[in-house]
């Protein structure tokens, strides 16, 4: 477990929520936003909110298209280096989520000055420029505010060729759905801030929540990936549905066959699972079809929110070797097939 000898700081304590967990929930989101999308919109913009891809995608020229993204939260881990680089790694994925390749951060921050110690802030940033420096890219400059709860994230930057845009929109009817990462998250972070995830527990989260999604740049080079997106704070089954509405398409999930963090069924059937799994759930139940012998606990776990989550493909039966070849050879051993895309109504269909 880390280390919180600065001042006794347990950074989780000043939020309301954690992560990806604190994101609107989707159907009041969806509410909000109802009226957005009747400007008119520059021919260049290949990428807007028409269907709540990862990020935007401006054409610059036909040889580069700029991807512009951000994403904060409040602290999901009590270490400040640690939460840094859960942040950084979290919005960096957008990027790669479109295909694209980082080139350049901007940090947003949001601190409670007169509650957190100026080293606890500082090794914040230090998490957040340490994962940019692996992932390649210079945090180039940045807004900070004194706010109530502790806020980080980033503005990033990256480039893509126009033609290899990988959108969630795309998928296919017969398509394999590909997930890179396990899940859990959300578990193992009610676990932690109820004193109840031990040290190998605490490990399998930062390892997951601080891998960078660099598969993504990769498959933008394999024609047979159809969609991509990554999953976050809507949970599996949310991002999924997003993917499904896009292409005006079906989706269906085997639960035996998707990848779990270690020790998260276990915790969750101890009830450790967050609010926002819920409100997932009643944001978009009425597009899914449960199959009657998945439990409550399973369905917690597909709406359980993902911070920093792992990349989620639609691609060709024929390309599934190569691209979890590619997935393995990045470092995503559990990447695993999870479903398939159908025809049909907008829905998800969830098999035990």
């Amino acid at each position: 477990m880390p280390d919180l000898a600065q001042a006794n700081i347990k950074l989780t304590s000043f939020s309301h929520g954690g992560g990806c967990g604190c994101k609107i929930a989707p159907g009041v989101l969806a509410e909000i936003l109802k009226n957005s999308s009747g400007f008119p919109v520059p021919k260049e913009l290949m990428v807007g909110i028409e269907t709540a891809d990862d990020a935007a995608v401006y054409k610059l020229n036909d040889e580069q298209a700029l991807i512009a993204t951000t994403d904060f939260f409040m602290p999901i881990v009590d270490d400040p280096y640690d939460f840094g680089r859960i942040a950084a790694t979290n919005a960096i994925s957008d990027v790669y989520a479109m295909g694209g390749t980082p080139i350049m951060a901007l940090a947003l921050v949001g601190m409670p000055i007169d509650k957190l110690p100026l080293e606890v802030i500082g090794k914040i940033l230090e998490g957040g420029a340490a994962i940019c420096a692996e992932a390649g890219i210079p945090i180039a400059g940045g807004h900070t505010i004194d706010s109530v709860e502790p806020i980080y994230g980033l503005v990033v930057l990256g480039l893509v060729h126009p033609s290899k845009v990988k959108r969630n929109a795309g998928a296919k009817a017969g398509d394999k759905l590909i997930l890179g990462k396990p899940i859990g998250v959300g578990i193992l972070s009610a676990a932690l801030k109820k004193g109840a995830l031990d040290s190998a527990g605490y490990a399998a989260l930062i390892s997951n929540t601080t891998k960078l999604n660099t598969p993504g740049r990769l498959l933008s080079e394999l024609a047979g990936v159809n969609a991509l997106t990554d999953v976050t704070g809507f949970g599996l089954l949310g991002h999924l549905l997003e993917l499904a509405r896009a292409a005006k398409l079906s989706a269906r999930l085997e639960m035996g066959l998707i990848p779990l963090l270690p020790q998260v069924q276990p915790l969750a059937e101890q009830g450790y699972i967050t609010g926002a799994s819920g409100r997932n759930w009643n944001g978009y139940a009425q597009d899914v079809v449960l199959a009657e012998n998945i439990t409550s606990v399973q369905r917690s776990l597909l709406t359980d929110p993902q911070t920093s989550g792992g990349l989620l493909v639609s691609c060709d039966a024929a390309a599934v070797a190569q691209v979890l070849e590619l997935f393995r050879r990045e470092g995503f051993a559990e990447a695993a097939v999870i479903g398939e895309m159908t025809a049909g109504s907008i829905a998800a269909e969830v098999l035990a």
